[in-house]
């Protein structure tokens, strides 16, 4: 696969995570659900995953996650946007360092029910942890506000967060990992359009949302 096919893809992966947060989120917050454990434990993980397994390289979540979190930054629903897409950005770059340390590129290593599920509760648990806590710090440090005292005090509580997030991974990773061989191929005439043209629809419904709402 070459470069411009990679970058089309991490685009559009990006962008429909993106808005996921920006569109779908508020409306499991509205619901009085907590959006946050449900965007990170199935939607970011399940495109995460997908992607990797269509696109085998290194830099593919990571990028995403900057694309994603760009998107979340212009979206006016959800509270701090800043935090949000420090999260997602963060949740980006965590899963390509632990599924770097524990997989291969195409998961071939990943055999069994039991290596997938246990694959699914650490990383999980780890990504949505770490993205806040990383949220906690940089947020903070812009404002020049950062205290290591606040930071200590509040770890037990930002670690017992990731708990109810573990057992949504331990269902979603599995099952992503488990999906038949996806065969997603498109000649270039078309693949460009389909992908930057999705792209484009969920960086123009998020702007116009922002918009709408603005008004």
């Amino acid at each position: 696969m070459n470069n411009w096919k990679f970058l089309a893809g991490m685009i559009v992966f990006g962008s429909l995570w993106g808005f996921s947060e920006c569109i779908i989120g508020p409306l499991f917050s509205d619901l009085g659900l907590p959006s946050g454990m449900i965007m990170t434990g199935f939607f970011a993980l399940t495109f995460m995953i997908m992607s990797r397994r269509l696109y085998p390289h290194y830099g593919m979540q990571a990028g995403m996650g900057l694309i994603a979190g760009s998107l979340r930054m212009i979206n006016p629903f959800g509270g701090c946007h800043l935090c949000s897409a420090l999260a997602i950005m963060a949740e980006g770059l965590l899963f390509e360092l632990i599924f770097y340390g524990t997989t291969t590129l195409d998961f071939k290593n990943l055999n069994t029910w039991i290596n997938k599920i246990g694959l699914g509760i650490f990383s999980t648990y780890s990504i949505y942890v770490g993205g806040y806590i990383i949220t906690q710090i940089l947020t903070p440090l812009t404002f020049g506000q950062f205290y290591v005292s606040n930071l200590i005090a509040m770890m037990p509580q930002y670690l017992a967060r990731g708990l109810p997030v573990a057992f949504i991974g331990a269902v979603t990773v599995p099952i992503a990992l488990s999906v038949k061989e996806i065969n997603f191929s498109l000649k270039d005439s078309y693949y460009y359009p389909t992908t930057l043209g999705l792209s484009a629809f969920c960086w123009i419904f998020v702007i116009a949302n922002w918009i709408i709402y603005a008004a």
